[in-house]
């Protein structure tokens, strides 16, 4: 990792020398300033909003590479556009871009376009010619700061990002770290750092650089994910560019909320018909194979890896799934996801070669898919790759083609091994491509993609919207085996500002049955009322209910919420947080005037105060809320609930009183 210049000693060099051929550009309503220059044939930018330098002069570049400038190019954008699904119908993209044409010594020429947005600021390197390729080792970009923030990191090596983010000073990091990074101010503004449209590039990671102490400013430096040859990218003129670095600025939590600057960045829709494309809940045959009710494989093997008879406990069963699908007919869900349902998962499943078009005697997909369309519900296919790409590569166009003609259209995908083919990151080049690749092949055939250990999200579902959700996050498998006990309640008052900031996140709430006899030292960390507030504070389009059926039947009136509560929204509003420990988010349903709430807490029981203002301010409604009760305890009396129905208006405050690992939620509906 190439050392870098610390910002007090730059400003100083730049200073006393002079910065040549320098420009800038403001964002729309000037409150944000990005200047560019080179110096010594260096590229260099900084940051000012509301006047203040929020980014010093920071390095750009690759390698050792020297540049002069070659021409300067603005332009600018300002539309409204329509999402195919989202936390917003509506998003607004206005900016202001610089276009930088540099040359280097080798006579080959780079771009790099800044765009500059009232929210923030990105910037992408594009390699323009006419073919020829090209390697980089190293990538020089820099952000060096004015002040030393605290951030909200995981460190970079995390197995599928499934980490607890944890908050310390910036000069504090002892590690390098994964994008994003979510950066809180002492004077209670926030930025948010991270990348858009990551497609044919490695995937970017940050370390606080050589010589930075906690008596001077922080900068960190960016860390790409290599391949096994230790090269970064590789390359071809005219077709590649880096993926957007991305900087978003809010002046306070809501803002840094409602950014969707990261779409902004990201292509507009490739797909001509997307009718096909569906936001759901769905259940599955699942969280009962975690608490060891069922098992994934069909057979026993010896050690050897012979087979010494059948699975007593197979959960993917022709019967199991008929039950399954029968309920989410009956209830509201539009698919049923089964795991364990193809030939491969044997023995030591992650290094046998899987069949995606071959099920398991016992699993009559023909018939299942054929009884699900009676019922009005779609089978969720699962691709299981253990890690082994080009296995699941050979079969993708049939396996894809297969579940098309099944009508399978929404394909759980997993890659659980440490590295693929057992020598590349998940998040180096060779596996961004490998599942930018999935997610085309399966456009192409009308399935949707659920990503699990995946490469983090950056936007790509703008242009790709049948890449509906992922994992890339601890989500609540945890807490069936964890051997730490689970996550703790803060866990989930910290996503909604770094992970869910990334993308849709299959975190997969909704446990209704908190025992675990087989790991009893292990357990959900939250009450009832909190399961099911996080259907609105935790976004996903394809919105997985965790627990098996004849859990949610022993709380049917608060299964209810859950039957109602959509997961595709007109708009969406974080009315109160505080990352880390408590946060209140109000969506409006995008094909109905009714509005959801919801509102959970860490390990410490706290009260808020919900301003109604967000509803409209003609309407009367009826609030629907399901609650803590004064003696609900998560740890001794998690169930305890209370569901009662009030009119209010937006002129009205909702006082609600959360329970340590507690929450409420709330369903408007217009009188």
């Amino acid at each position: 990792m190439k050392k870098a210049y610390l910002f007090v000693l730059l400003v100083a060099a730049i200073a006393m020398t002079g910065c040549r051929q320098s420009t800038r550009v403001s964002s729309p309503d000037k409150t944000i300033e990005l200047s560019f220059c080179l110096h010594d044939q260096v590229p260099y930018y900084s940051v000012i909003k509301d006047g203040r330098q929020v980014l010093g002069t920071s390095r750009m570049g690759f390698d050792d590479h020297k540049y002069t400038m070659v021409s300067l190019r603005s332009s600018s954008k300002n539309e409204l556009w329509e999402t195919t699904w989202g936390e917003e119908r509506i998003i607004k993209n206005n900016y202001r871009e610089l276009q930088v044409t540099l040359r280097d010594e080798q006579n080959e020429l780079m771009v790099v376009r800044f765009r500059v947005f009232n929210d923030g600021i990105g910037f992408r390197y594009e390699f323009p010619g006419e073919g020829g390729s090209f390697e980089i080792c190293n990538e020089n970009t820099e952000y060096c700061f004015t002040d030393d923030p605290e951030v909200w990191t995981i460190p970079w090596r995390t197995p599928y990002y499934e980490g607890l983010w944890e908050k310390c000073p910036m000069t504090a990091l002892r590690d390098t770290v994964c994008s994003p990074v979510t950066i809180e101010y002492s004077n209670g503004s926030y930025a948010f750092l991270h990348e858009a449209a990551l497609d044919d590039w490695a995937a970017q990671n940050f370390y606080v650089a050589d010589g930075a102490e906690p008596s001077v400013f922080p900068v960190l430096g960016t860390y790409l994910t290599p391949w096994s040859t230790g090269v970064s990218v590789y390359g071809e003129r005219g077709k590649t560019k880096s993926s957007w670095r991305m900087l978003i600025l809010a002046d306070n939590i809501t803002e840094l909320a409602a950014s969707r600057l990261m779409l902004n960045l990201n292509e507009p829709c490739k797909i001509e018909d997307t009718s096909w494309i569906q936001p759901m809940k769905f259940i599955g045959i699942w969280w009962a194979i975690h608490l060891d009710h069922y098992s994934w494989c069909y057979r026993l093997l010896d050690e050897k890896g012979n087979v010494i008879g059948l699975a007593p406990k197979h959960g993917a069963t022709t019967e199991n799934m008929k039950r399954y699908i029968d309920f989410a007919a009956g209830h509201g869900f539009g698919g049923v996801l089964a795991e364990g349902w193809n030939e491969g998962w044997d023995g030591d499943w992650t290094s046998n070669l899987a069949s995606f078009t071959t099920p398991t005697p016992d699993f009559d997909i023909e018939y299942l898919s054929r009884y699900a369309k009676e019922r009005g519900v779609q089978i969720i296919g699962h691709h299981e790759t253990g890690g082994n790409i080009q296995n699941y590569e050979q079969q993708l166009d049939s396996a894809l083609s297969y579940y098309d003609r099944l009508g399978i259209h929404n394909v759980k995908t997993g890659y659980v091994h440490a590295k693929l083919e057992g020598k590349e990151w998940h998040k180096s080049q060779y596996g961004v491509r490998h599942m930018n690749h999935v997610i085309r092949t399966a456009a192409a055939n009308h399935v949707c993609i659920d990503n699990h250990e995946c490469v983090m999200p950056t936007g790509l579902c703008r242009t790709y919207p049948n890449l509906m959700t992922g994992e890339g996050v601890r989500g609540q498998e945890w807490d069936a085996w964890s051997t730490d006990g689970g996550s703790p309640a803060q866990h989930l008052c910290v996503l909604p500002f770094t992970r869910c900031m990334a993308g849709p996140v299959d975190f997969t709430p909704g446990t209704f049955d908190f025992s675990n006899p087989i790991h009893p030292e292990t357990r959900v960390h939250s009450t009832l009322a909190r399961q099911l507030a996080l259907f609105v504070t935790v976004y996903s389009p394809l919105q997985m209910a965790s627990d098996m059926p004849e859990s949610y039947m022993q709380h049917p009136e608060a299964f209810r919420f859950i039957e109602q509560v959509p997961c595709d929204w007109e708009q969406s509003h974080v009315l109160d947080a505080k990352i880390g420990e408590y946060v209140v988010t109000a969506r409006q349903d995008r094909h109905s005037s009714d509005w959801y709430l919801g509102a959970i807490t860490n390990e410490e029981e706290r009260e808020v105060s919900v301003d109604l203002s967000f509803l409209d301010k003609n309407k009367n409604y009826t609030a629907e809320i399901y609650r803590d009760d004064s003696q609900t305890d998560w740890q001794q009396n998690p169930y305890k609930i209370v569901i009662e129905k009030r009119t209010l208006t937006a002129s009205d405050t909702l006082t609600l009183t959360l329970k340590a690992a507690g929450g409420a939620a709330v369903r408007f509906t217009e009188l």
